[in-house]
C-alpha cells in the first residue's frame, strides 16, 4: 500500500465509502504480492495432472499459472520421454528451467528466456547396456512389445502401439534394441496386469536397474540407482533451492522414489486419492483424486 493510500500512522482520516474500498483493495493486493518462500513444485503427469483420457484435470492449469506468479518453481517429472512431456508444458503454459523425463534418467534445460518461445535441450543423460535384461524380459514375456530409448532422445520399438509417440522413432528388430547403451526400456505386455508385472520382477530378479510397474502391465526400466528423486536431487542442487522447500506430487509406483527423497529432507510428499496402496503409504500427504482436482487444491493452498 503506498503512504498516499492511508492515513499517518496514529491518525483517523474520515473517507467516502468507494476512498475506503479503494484502500482495501490495495492492502489485499499488496497482501497477495508480499514475496514468499521460493518453492520447488514436481508434478507427475499421468494421473496426476491428466486423466486416463488425456484431458486435464479440473483446475489444474489455472492452479498452475497461480503457482508461478507467486514465484515458485513447477516442473514437471515424467516417465514420459521428452516427445511426450514437451505438448504439457505448452498446455500448462509453463516454461520451468528444467524438466525431468524418463524416470529421471534425462533431464532437459531451457534455453533462452522464459517466455512462450522457449526451447529446451538435453542437458542431462544416464545410460546402461540392456543387451542383459531385455533377453531375460524377451525369455518371461515373448509376446510383449519393447521400445528403447537412446540417449539422444531417438527411440527404437519392436511393434507399434496407439498408446505411444513414436516422433523420431523407428521400427526394427528386437536384437537392434541392444545394439548401443539406453537411457530407458519400457515393455508393455497386453496379456498382463501391473499385478502379474510386479510378481514377475521380483521372480526374475532385476537387480542392476531401475524398474516401476505402470498401470497397465507397463514396465519401466532405467539405469541402475537412477529414478525421478535423482533427477530432482540434481535440478534442486543447480537451481539452489532448499530441500525443506520441494513439494512433489504424484499417484504411481514410479513416484515412490521422490516421495521418500522430499520425505527424507524435510519436504511435502503428496499422493492423489486414486493411487495403490503401496504409494499412498509412502506419502507424507494425501490429495484428492485427479478426477476431484487433487492437484488444485494442493496448489491454491499453498
Amino acid at each position: 500500500m503506498t503512504s498516499e493510500s492511508a492515513p499517518a500512522t496514529g491518525s483517523i482520516e474520515a473517507v467516502s465509502v468507494d476512498e475506503a474500498a479503494d484502500v482495501v483493495e490495495e492492502i489485499v493486493e499488496d497482501a497477495a504480492s508480499a514475496p514468499r518462500e521460493r518453492l520447488l513444485i514436481a508434478l507427475d503427469i499421468d494421473g496426476t495432472i491428466l486423466l486416463e483420457d488425456e484431458t486435464y484435470s479440473p483446475g489444474v492449469v489455472d492452479a498452475v499459472a497461480e503457482a508461478q506468479r507467486l514465484g515458485h518453481e513447477v516442473m514437471l517429472a515424467t516417465g514420459r520421454s521428452w516427445e511426450g512431456t514437451r505438448h504439457i508444458l505448452e498446455h500448462l503454459a509453463i516454461t520451468p528451467e528444467y524438466v525431468v523425463c524418463s524416470n529421471g534418467a534425462v533431464i532437459l534445460k531451457r534455453v533462452g528466456a522464459a517466455d512462450a518461445g522457449a526451447s529446451y535441450e538435453r542437458f542431462h543423460t544416464e545410460e546402461f547396456d540392456a543387451t542383459e535384461v531385455l533377453q531375460l524380459l524377451r525369455d518371461h514375456l515373448p509376446s510383449a512389445r519393447y521400445m528403447v530409448e537412446l540417449p539422444d532422445g531417438r527411440r527404437l520399438y519392436t511393434d507399434h502401439m496407439d498408446e505411444w509417440n513414436v516422433s523420431r522413432a523407428d521400427r526394427v528388430p528386437f536384437e537392434q534394441l541392444s545394439a548401443q547403451p539406453v537411457s530407458r526400456v519400457v515393455v508393455v505386455s497386453e496379456d498382463d496386469t501391473d499385478e502379474d508385472f510386479v510378481d514377475l520382477v521380483s521372480r526374475i530378479g532385476l537387480n542392476e536397474v531401475s524398474y516401476a510397474v505402470g498401470w497397465s502391465a507397463w514396465l519401466d526400466i532405467a539405469p541402475q540407482g537412477i529414478d525421478k528423486a535423482t533427477g530432482l536431487e540434481l535440478v534442486r542442487d543447480w537451481l539452489g533451492i532448499d530441500a525443506a522447500r520441494v513439494v512433489v506430487i504424484g499417484d504411481g509406483r514410479n513416484d515412490i522414489g521422490m516421495f521418500r527423497w522430499a520425505r527424507a529432507h524435510g519436504g511435502r510428499a503428496i499422493a492423489m486419492g486414486q493411487g495403490p496402496d503401496e504409494v499412498l503409504s509412502e506419502a507424507s500427504e494425501l490429495t484428492a483424486s485427479v478426477t476431484e482436482g487433487g492437484v488444485t487444491a494442493v496448489l491454491k493452498a499453498l
